[in-house]
């Protein structure tokens, strides 16, 4: 194995010391160094082309628990009949509002718009819903509000998340959509909620791309069964990536195999090279909730 397949395995801090818990099968990751001129151009030429699809978000409004409204944008699939896969995605801090718009912009511009792209929705046609929270997705100790302080994460099932639930529900009522197929994605604060919404409701996504995620008060050993690849940089000083290493540690002691690639010397905007990983596409839309 190289050098730069055993950071997608393990993460290079931890070495050997974590493989022997067991790993998922790593995808191959794209050529170059994380900082490579070759690897930031493929970040860049994503990023040139990503914009172009964003007026075919629509603006949604879900009213749900407690009273809450939540905004969402929701990508229809294309060119396709019968059921197709649905994905989630979870911004981060940066997307915090009512606003309807900046879920999609800036860190959260890669992981919502990647499966839009038109060559992707001709090989996997999938619905996209990217909701926008302006109190978080996990439970805190103190109301979250856009642009205040982040307080400690304390357990029980986020009024954010079963919002998300709530919408996924009602999109699984109005489209045609596979049940088998839902997936779950978030950055920064939005993987933190990826983890936390796979915590609540373990049986209900097929796979799950976690980012950077920040923590939680969630138990990760009953996700065991669920496909994951979790990505972080070991420069990131938003989201320490101790965070990630204790997650996937604890998860492959219980048993579970998820995927972890760590880039060493990326920093917090880490979702560039997540998903501009040219496997990513194919791997996550290889994986079907069995059951």
């Amino acid at each position: 194995m190289t050098r730069r397949e055993s950071v997608g395995c393990i993460g290079v801090a931890l070495g050997s010391a974590i493989s022997l818990m067991g790993v998922g099968k790593a995808p191959r990751l794209a050529p170059g160094a994380p900082n490579s001129p070759e690897r930031k151009a493929l970040v860049t030429a994503l990023r040139e082309k990503l914009g172009a699809v964003t007026p075919r978000f629509e603006a949604r409004v879900h009213s749900g628990a407690e009273g809450k409204r939540m905004p969402y944008r929701l990508f229809r699939a294309t060119g396709t009949a019968g059921k197709v896969p649905l994905v989630v995605y979870l911004h981060g801090s940066g997307g915090l509002g009512d606003d309807n718009r900046k879920q999609l912009a800036g860190g959260n511009l890669f992981g919502s718009h990647l499966w839009a792209l038109p060559e992707n929705q001709k090989k996997h046609p999938c619905f996209i819903v990217a909701p926008q929270t302006s109190f978080g997705w996990i439970r805190y100790d103190a109301e979250r509000t856009a642009g205040g302080p982040r307080p400690n994460p304390v357990a029980g099932f986020g009024l954010g998340a079963r919002m998300v639930v709530e919408i996924v529900d009602a999109l699984r009522k109005e489209f045609s959509i596979d049940e088998q197929r839902l997936y779950v994605m978030g950055n920064s604060m939005g993987g933190g909620g990826t983890w936390h919404l796979l915590a609540h409701r373990p049986g209900m996504f097929a796979a799950a791309i976690p980012v950077a995620g920040g923590k939680t008060s969630d138990d990760v050993r009953n996700l065991v069964g669920v496909p994951l690849w979790n990505f972080h940089g070991d420069a990131d000083e938003t989201v320490p990536v101790e965070v990630s290493r204790e997650r996937i540690a604890a998860l492959r002691k219980a048993g579970g195999k998820p995927v972890h690639t760590e880039y060493p010397g990326v920093g917090h905007n880490v979702n560039e090279w997540a998903f501009s990983e040219s496997a990513v596409v194919e791997w996550l839309f290889a994986q079907k909730r069995r059951g």
